[in-house]
């Protein structure tokens, strides 16, 4: 939103500076990205006329001219090339020493062909007032008693360009007589009155019948359209002093009419269009959009409308979008002589809508999208019937009205007291009822508690705690007290919950291991969801970024296998990633679970990757990431060997290499394994991918620690090491038999590891396989004698065979 401060003055009494006003739009929410103060950088020019112009006698296209700078002055004599350079022109001229803005120079005292110049007459390009650089500016005879004077104050230029960044909820302040009303509530001056408009309601009704088409279902597209005609009017330029504030703002000057309806929006937030009452056709009505529907809109572009779109139409059909843009066949030109005034109310949702939909952003939509007040509707005609008919003369009819305009205004219950309870921030009840009702608010009651309506042009003002908001921001944020935060004596204590401090544990740990952590995104394609056991109804997104981002992520591996695609297809085949973060099941709150999940490719081991000159190395399987899953729990507290390892993982783990790790038959820890070749297919990955999942919520809660450390249990005898070979049945997972083995003497025995596999010739045949564990005996004392030792052994043998139905191998 930009304005000039000539512009805030005709609805603000102040003589407040432009620093002062610039400081105080910040410190009441309307922050000022810039002010373009005009009289910093042409503040040397002045006003001169040129008393004689002579050929330059070293150079053909050159003139001398001798220039009357200050009355009652010699003329200073300058080189000048311009082809316009004559006698009696009056014109911009920069002493030496002035900084040329257009040319990034700066005027010093040096001969030209021979002949000094005293300064320079200057194009409007070299003062950067528009491209034109032809020739030097020619001002109006007028300005002849002038010379001598500051260009800037005698074309009326000196006037500084504010530009304020609106946040969406203030619709109010895209017009200056919003941004004045701020200010005046702000104590930086007084709001003067609005101008009566009068003599603007004609005698005759509208010829124009002006209608809505709107269901029950969707009449607040545009329930309200107000018009009024005027015959007879002349079109053409616009006065100087209205060409020159567009000009200041960033608009481009097109005609009277146009003009009009420009400035009005600017003034005063009012978004206006005018029609070519000749070109209508019909009655002209506010609508939805058909499909197929299409119209040349005023940029020289063709739209399609569909049925979600306001459109404004005749009986020829569209003749533009509501609250965005108007239509080329239906526009004012110089040749206009009757026109029809639109002032209506568009829905600000919808507004959005279409705009978003045509891709038109326009002073208009960046308007009605925020919402325009409601009840400017019959105000905004008045005032731009007045002007029109004041620049282009005209008879104008009575005002036609269809439709009712919203009301616009909220009764609240608000108690002052809220001021300090919510803000900090004492003030006397006296100084909150100024301030609101210097926002426009209607106050009734006394006391604490009050009525306060709200004025139809602040649609975000909805309860007790924007009106607190609106009281602050007026008084003042530095005036709200700086307080402290209670300081406990002592050092603080934890803050972190324990589910905080096992992600964190996690988080260390894998990245220990050589696991890079990636953040990927909650929602994914629906395909991989439904490939990882998701993709239900109840995870759609109603409103995805994308189509392809539609579904809540069931687990984070797709995410992460889609990653780890990614810089496989960018070189890195060795990649090891991992995430902890939030899944989601279904719907309800119970349905979101956490867990910590990694994937690792190619050779992407814990002792490296990649090829070595000492062996081939090896790809990832599913022995690494039951690494992983044993790393992270053993990290939390929990002994993994305490728990159960199934065959039961889900569908996208390869069958033969994967496990589940349980707590009893219901309480799921981690999922590990290599992924099944047809989801890594389906997801276009590379293969081998293994891949590990543990939930972190699914963990029993640990134990506090004693503060005691436990006694240390060292024995002085050396452990005795013996090797077992069993030959058992192919289906006996290997665990059951070192589980078997550790239980046979839990005093002597400390470890059992399996150190050999055998499985071929005769007992392949018979379905068998031989095993071998190595146990470890920790005498603790006195050393083990050849019959203790038997005994394990003995122990073991029948412990293995009791639980697998294994033989010693002979």
């Amino acid at each position: 939103m930009k304005f000039t401060l000539s512009w805030l003055k005709d609805h603000l009494k102040t003589k407040a500076t432009v620093d002062e006003i610039a400081t105080r739009l910040s410190a009441i929410g309307l922050e000022v990205e810039s002010v373009e103060n005009p009289g910093a950088k042409l503040g040397a020019f002045r006003v001169a006329r040129i008393v004689e112009a002579k050929r330059h006698p070293n150079a053909d296209k050159l003139q001398i001219v001798m220039v009357e700078t200050d009355k009652g002055k010699p003329p200073l004599e300058v080189v000048c090339g311009a082809p316009n350079a004559r006698t009696g022109l009056v014109g911009v001229f920069a002493p030496l020493g002035t900084y040329i803005p257009g040319s990034k120079i700066t005027l010093e005292k040096k001969p030209v062909r021979g002949v000094v110049s005293n300064g320079m007459m200057c194009s409007a390009a070299e003062l950067e007032l528009s491209d034109e650089s032809a020739g030097i500016i020619e001002l109006s005879a007028e300005l002849a008693a002038h010379v001598g004077e500051s260009y800037i104050d005698a074309a009326g230029l000196n006037d500084p360009v504010f530009e304020v960044k609106l946040t969406p909820n203030r619709p109010d302040c895209t017009g200056v007589r919003g941004i004045a009303r701020d200010l005046a509530a702000a104590g930086l001056g007084t709001l003067k009155p609005e101008k009566a408009i009068s003599g603007v309601e004609g005698a005759d009704a509208c010829p124009i019948e002006i209608k809505l088409e709107f269901s029950k279902d969707t009449s607040s597209a545009c329930p309200v359209f107000a018009g009024r005609y005027v015959k007879g009017v002349k079109n053409g330029p616009s006065p100087a002093w209205l060409q020159q504030r567009l000009k200041a703002v960033g608009l481009r000057p097109i005609n009277a009419l146009v003009d009009v309806t420009n400035y009005i929006s600017i003034d005063r937030g009012r978004p206006l269009h005018v029609y070519d009452g000749d070109k209508l056709k019909g009655a002209v009505r506010a609508r939805l959009g058909k499909p197929g529907e299409k119209f040349l809109a005023l940029d020289g572009k063709e739209y399609v409308v569909d049925e979600t779109m306001c459109v404004i139409a005749d009986d020829s059909g569209p003749l533009g979008l509501g609250g965005v843009i108007g239509g080329e066949a239906s526009g004012s030109t110089d040749a206009t002589v009757n026109v029809l005034i639109e002032s209506a109310y568009f829905d600000p949702a919808r507004t959005a809508q279409t705009g978003r939909k045509t891709g038109l952003v326009t002073d208009a939509r960046y308007r009605f999208e925020r919402g325009v007040d409601p009840q400017s509707v019959l105000a905004g005609l008045d005032l731009a019937t007045q002007m029109i008919h004041k620049l282009c003369g005209g008879k104008p009819s009575k005002a036609t009205v269809a439709g009712v305009a919203p009301e616009g205004r909220h009764s609240i219950t608000f108690d002052t007291r809220l001021v300090a309870k919510l803000a900090g921030l004492v003030l006397p009840e006296s100084e909150i009822r100024t301030i609101l009702e210097s926002l426009g608010c209607e106050i009734l009651g006394k006391g604490d508690v009050i009525s306060v309506t709200t004025p139809s042009w602040r649609p975000d003002i909805h309860g007790p705690a924007d009106l607190v908001e609106e009281v602050v921001r007026i008084a003042g944020l530095d005036r709200v007290p700086a307080t402290p935060m209670e300081r406990p004596a002592g050092v603080a204590k934890p803050v972190l919950t324990e589910r905080q401090k096992r992600a964190r544990r996690a988080r260390r740990t894998l990245a220990a291991r050589g696991i890079v952590e990636a953040i990927t995104w909650s929602f994914i394609p629906p395909a991989e969801a439904k490939a990882f056991g998701g993709g239900h109804a109840a995870l759609e997104l109603a409103n995805p970024i994308s189509v392809e981002m539609s579904a809540m992520r069931p687990g984070l591996l797709p995410g992460l296998l889609t990653a780890l695609k990614r810089n496989t297809n960018r070189g890195f085949n060795d990649a090891a990633l991992f995430e902890l973060g939030q899944a989601y099941r279904g719907d309800k709150a119970d349905d979101q679970y956490v867990s910590a999940s990694g994937v690792r490719a190619g050779t992407a081991k814990v002792s490296g990757s990649g090829r070595h000159w000492d062996g081939a190395a090896k790809d990832v399987d599913v022995f690494d990431a039951k690494a992983d899953v044993f790393a992270v729990l053993t990290a939390l507290g929990l002994d993994p060997s305490k728990a159960q390892i199934t065959r039961d993982a889900p569908a996208w783990y390869h069958p033969g290499r994967s496990g589940t790790l349980r707590l009893g038959p219901k309480t799921v820890l981690a999922h590990f394994g290599e992924i099944h070749p047809a989801t890594l297919k389906s997801l276009d990955v590379a293969a081998p991918v293994a891949a590990f999942e543990v939930f972190l919520d699914a963990l029993p809660a640990q134990k506090a620690k004693s503060r005691a450390k436990p006694r240390l249990e060292a024995s002085d005898l050396l452990p005795v090491r013996r090797d077992f070979a069993f030959v058992l049945d192919r289906n006996v997972a290997a665990a059951d038999v070192v589980r078997a083995a550790a239980g046979a003497d839990k005093t002597l025995i400390r470890e059992v590891s399996v150190f050999d596999l055998f499985e071929g010739g005769a007992l392949e045949k018979e379905g068998k396989k031989s095993l071998a564990i190595e146990v470890t005996l920790q005498p603790t004392a006195e050393t083990l004698t050849d019959k203790d030792i038997e005994a394990v052994t003995q122990k073991v043998a029948a412990a293995v065979k009791a639980a697998t139905g294994g033989e010693i191998r002979s």
